[in-house]
């Protein structure tokens, strides 16, 4: 059984979602998946399905009732992994905004001990981001710039969502605790295994921007990054991290 899963939420993502899958299959160190889709109207289970049948040991689905925020979904995600005793969990988009190829070179700082946590950065080495409009790249380093200053995190792209956890941070975190849906989950879960005093390390990664689907982003996800930042720090004063 391989060490390593890779967890995707989906929601309408039919189009990209054999590709993506057949690019993690395609790597050499053996990574599995697991598919956490919320009851896809564009039938992206069904997709799935016919995959997993092809590759029982290795692709997995979970699906949920109804689309309920893409930190829900990796949560889900996380409990079914750590349930299965896999040892290293990533966190990956569906949607090749993320590279698979770079699977093995997050792994590697936690393979070597030199971190617990590893994240595909955009900006840790200047800005790497390809095909987005200037306005929104503006806004992304910009975020992580206030997402920096509030919580004093020492991470370049707080909002990246392209990640491997060591199980053992994922044990740790008590993820009722967890209160954020959106793109603020991804800070608010870098900052509590921050806080908990676990290693952190960027690797450099292009981050290129989805050609097929539609983009998840709405003004209620920027709204609750933008305020949730506040109060994840206002809480942290009074919350004893172990």
């Amino acid at each position: 059984m391989s060490e390593s899963i890779v967890v995707i939420p989906t929601y309408n993502e039919c189009e990209n979602i054999p590709h993506i899958i057949k690019a993690v299959l395609n790597l050499p160190d053996g990574f599995n998946v697991l598919i956490v889709d919320d009851n896809s109207p564009d039938g992206t289970a069904d997709v799935v399905r016919v995959i997993a049948e092809q590759f029982p040991k290795r692709v997995h689905l979970e699906v949920r009732a109804e689309k309920s925020g893409l930190g829900t979904a990796y949560l889900h995600g996380f409990r079914w992994a750590l349930d299965r005793n896999y040892k290293y969990i990533f966190e990956m988009d569906a949607d090749f905004s993320h590279d698979p190829a770079d699977l093995p070179r997050l792994l590697e700082p936690i393979k070597e001990d030199r971190a617990d946590l590893t994240i595909g950065s955009r900006y840790i080495k200047g800005v790497n981001v390809v095909n987005w409009p200037m306005s929104r790249v503006i806004l992304s380093y910009f975020a992580s710039k206030y997402v920096r200053f509030i919580l004093r995190l020492p991470v370049m792209d707080t909002t990246a969502g392209f990640k491997c956890y060591r199980r053992e941070v994922l044990e740790r975190i008590d993820f009722d605790k967890i209160k954020f849906v959106g793109y603020a989950f991804q800070i608010e879960m870098k900052f509590t295994a921050w806080k908990m005093g676990f290693r952190i390390e960027e690797v450099p990664v292009i981050f290129t921007d989805r050609t097929v689907g539609e983009s998840k982003m709405s003004h209620g996800i920027i709204k609750e990054a933008v305020f949730g930042v506040l109060l994840l720090r206002w809480k942290s004063f009074f919350r004893k991290y172990k």
